[in-house]
């Protein structure tokens, strides 16, 4: 989990950033305009910044050079902008800009975007060769809590179950509402709930995808049937 700076003078992008990246599980602070994004430089150090090229009082580029010459520049920056130059992106990525992102920005850009941002800023392990593994409660209890290809099993063995039980003397919109609950309850538990996940990974809109689900009666964050043991 990450904390994202997103500066933005438009409230509509600030709300439809913050929506995807929580999503994605990380924590989202939002700036309207320069002066609030460099009060909020000064206290805090997220951990990457999406900021916009225009905006009224100050643009991102000057910000961003400002931040550079207090040495504040500590962390990856995105810029965003629907009308910048190639010269702008160029003296952006001069000043210390990571990446470009053209608005409106296409979610898989945002997220591949983000995703190596992050990576760059992270500092990387250190790690010992000459260290045995560690065995201890801590290490357990962390081992414990990934994921495996049992759990993923587990699930798609709930889900077989469900759509198998499917009786075929039903009418066939009936059949295909079960089906199709099963379907999305299957990929919801496989994402952790992530609604942008799930809507890549079936095809859909997220808007579309919110209605599809309240349609069907799929409750979020509701695991699919595991089975009698």
């Amino acid at each position: 989990m990450a904390t994202i700076l997103v500066v933005d003078d438009e409230m509509g992008i600030r709300e439809l950033l913050s929506e995807i990246l929580s999503d994605e599980g990380h924590v989202v602070e939002v700036a309207e305009n320069a002066q609030a994004a460099r009060e909020y430089r000064l206290n805090h150090a997220p951990d990457l910044v999406l900021l916009d090229i225009w905006m009224p009082d100050t643009d991102g580029v000057s910000l961003l050079k400002e931040w550079a010459a207090q040495g504040l520049l500590t962390m990856p920056v995105i810029m965003m902008s629907g009308h910048a130059t190639i010269d702008t992106a160029v003296e952006a990525t001069k000043i210390g800009a990571l990446d470009f992102l053209e608005k409106p920005i296409a979610l898989q850009k945002l997220l591949k975007a983000v995703e190596h941002g992050l990576a760059c800023g992270a500092a990387p392990a250190q790690v010992d060769a000459s260290a045995k593994p560690s065995t201890g409660p801590a290490a357990l209890a962390s081992a414990a809590a990934l994921p495996t290809a049992g759990d993923d099993m587990t699930v798609m063995l709930g889900v077989a179950g469900q759509a198998a039980a499917i009786p075929f003397d039903i009418p066939l919109r009936e059949a295909r509402d079960a089906f199709e609950r099963a379907y999305f309850e299957y990929h919801l538990a496989r994402e952790n709930g992530s609604m942008t996940r799930v809507a890549e990974k079936t095809g859909l809109e997220r808007t579309h995808l919110y209605r599809k689900l309240k349609q069907l009666g799929v409750e979020l964050g509701k695991k699919p049937s595991e089975g009698v043991a």
